[in-house]
Parts: C-alpha cells; structure tokens; sequence
C-alpha cells in the first residue's frame, strides 16, 4: 500500500478494494520513489470483502488523522517512513499546523509489481519487475494480546511461542514479549507463513529487519495508548523496500489496522465486525463457505463463490461508528479535532448495540 506507479495494479491498495483511494504525482520506477498521497474515503471493509454498501462519516478522517499522529510520532523515534505530511488547502504540512481534520496524506510512492497466479502465486516474477524498489508483498502482524477466538489459537500451541501454558486458557492472554508473524498481503486469502516462506515472498528485504520494524510500531503505538487510556491489543504494518532500507508504509495505528480498548470495549473495526455476525450471518455463513470452496477449488476470486451480499448497516449502528471513531481519535491525539461525543459516551453507546 505504500503507492503505484503508472501501468502497475492500482486497484489493490486495501487487499481486495481500497478505502482509500491513491493519487499519483509522480510515479515510481524500479530505482527510486515516486511521489502522491492517499485520499482516505469513509467507506469500510469487513471479512475482506472490500467495498461495502453504505459509509461512516468522519471515518476516512479519523484514519488519516491518527495516522499522521503516529507517522510523526515514529520519525521522532528514527523509524522510516513514507510519510511526508498532511495536505491542508493544497500544502503538505505537519499535523500540528492543522485546525480540522485532514482527509489527504502526502506519501513517497513505491511499486507494487502484478502478482500473477496460475498454478499458485509467482513471487519471482512479482520480484523481478520490482527491482530494488518496491511493497514488501507481506503483512507484518505484531499480537500483544491473544484474545478469545483468536486464530494463533487454531494455528499454534502457547510453547510455540515461548509461553508456559501447555494449552489456551479460556480467558485471553496478555503477552508479555509481543508475537510477531507475517502473513500474505496480495493473495485472494491471506495466509499466515513460516519464517522460510516469509524470507522468499519479501524477496530483497530482510525478515528481521521487518520484524525489529514491526516491534518499533508496536512500542511507539502501545506507549502512545497507555498515556491516553487505551489497550492496544494488536495491529498491523506494511513495508516498502528501496535501496537497501526498509520503510513503514500504508497507514499504522488506526482503528482499521490495530485493534484497540476503552475501559474493556472494542475501539476499532471490530465492533463493526462482530454486529455483523449477529445482524447479517447468513452473509457472514456465505464469506466462509465461499472462502473454504475456492480453497479447495484452487480459485483466487472467492466472491464469484459467494452465494450473498451485505447489507448496509441500521442508521443507528453507522451514526454509533461514527461516533467512535471520531471520538477515539479525539481521545488518542488528546485534540478535539472532531465534533464528536466524549471517548467514555460513544464506547458506552457502542457496548448494547443492536
């Protein structure tokens, strides 16, 4: 996600569809970074579905504004980045020097190659049109809480990752050391991988580079919600490899990418994720049953297996994530950029949603 250059796939920025879209300055090459921004919109995604049929307001701002936030935070704390600022009345400026909340970042763009598939995904070809300058075709997943439902509870014991616990506990596990494991980021499924697949999907740039990258966000975001009143429970990064370095790319620490607590409540995508699994399941039934056939059929577009479509959200239920997320960004910059409820009323309010 960390942008595209002319003629290369422009169309995949969010897995599947973007929620934001990317605008182009000037394009990559296989040697240096382009130029552009992302333009963050209000529209959502759950069960990698992609565009969903209706919006959030305040959404695309809260992201864009919280990303910035801890863009900044990290270049203070000597991490790279893609970031170049916000843009505000045509300018790219830092956050600080804005007085509503912004909708556009300014980005280095970098190159996200084809990733054909025919039988199976061709990383080296992905890589060879790449160069020394392109998406690190992974995301870097960091978990400093195993909560209830939790796929690393299906894909591992607790000894796999260092804990003295023989099984899972009924009760979510806080992590004392983060886990930090990589999955796929352009497949039609993502997949979680072992250390020997992730080294040859990142091609050029280094796996324990990408994870000391990782554990950095990790710290900078945890340190930031601890100090306003928030769990950070786990997230996510990209990367951009060129000439040699890796750099944080997409957007971090947003309620989309990271997953977030307000006195014992979801602050993220999550709450919209869990209502549908009771408003809507037979949509929810369908993704999965969808998902699982064209595994076994060895079918990338799962969504022409799909046997429904989802339905928008009660008005009720958008105007309480609008409220959230712009609530939750006030609270977590500690700047009420937002005209939005206190962080304490919209968490309250999402806890009995119906």
């Amino acid at each position: 996600m960390g942008g595209f250059p002319h003629g290369h796939r422009v169309d995949r920025v969010d897995g599947v569809t973007s929620v934001k879209e990317v605008r182009i300055e000037t394009a990559a090459s296989t040697i240096e970074l382009g130029r552009g921004s992302f333009a963050f919109t209000d529209d959502y995604s759950v069960f990698d579905w992609g565009k969903m049929p209706d919006t959030i307001p305040g959404k695309g701002a809260s992201l864009c504004t919280m990303g910035a936030f801890n863009f900044e935070r990290l270049e203070a704390a000597g991490v790279p980045t893609h970031y170049r600022g916000v843009v505000a009345d045509g300018a790219v400026v830092d956050l600080t020097a804005v007085d509503r909340p912004p909708t556009e970042m300014a980005i280095d763009l970098t190159q996200v190659p084809d990733l054909p598939h025919d039988d199976g995904y061709d990383y080296e070809a992905f890589h060879a049109a790449g160069g020394d300058n392109y998406l690190v075709p992974l995301e870097i997943v960091f978990r400093n809480l195993v909560p209830i439902g939790s796929s690393l509870r299906k894909r591992a014991q607790p000894r796999d990752h260092g804990l003295a616990l023989d099984d899972w506990p009924d009760d979510p596990v806080a992590l004392e050391e983060p886990i930090v494991e990589f999955s796929t980021k352009y497949e039609e499924q993502d997949r979680y991988l072992d250390r020997t697949e992730a080294a040859r999907i990142a091609g050029k740039a280094d796996l324990d580079e990408l994870e000391r990258t990782a554990r950095q966000v990790n710290a900078v975001v945890t340190e930031r919600a601890e100090s306003v009143g928030f769990d950070h429970q786990d997230g996510k990064i990209e990367c951009l490899y060129v000439d040699g370095e890796v750099r944080v790319a997409d957007v971090v620490g947003t309620f989309d990418e990271n997953r977030f607590a307000y006195d014992g409540q979801q602050v993220s995508k999550e709450v919209i994720r869990q209502f549908y699994k009771r408003y809507h399941p037979d949509w929810v039934e369908a993704v999965a049953v969808a998902k699982a056939e064209a595994t076994e059929q060895g079918i990338a577009d799962w969504r022409s297996l799909c046997r429904a479509a989802p339905e928008p959200l009660p008005d009720h239920v958008v105007e309480a994530a609008s409220d959230l997320y712009t609530a939750g960004a006030n609270a977590y910059l500690g700047r009420d950029l937002f005209d939005s409820p206190p962080i304490d009323a919209a968490v309250d309010r999402v806890r009995t949603l119906e």
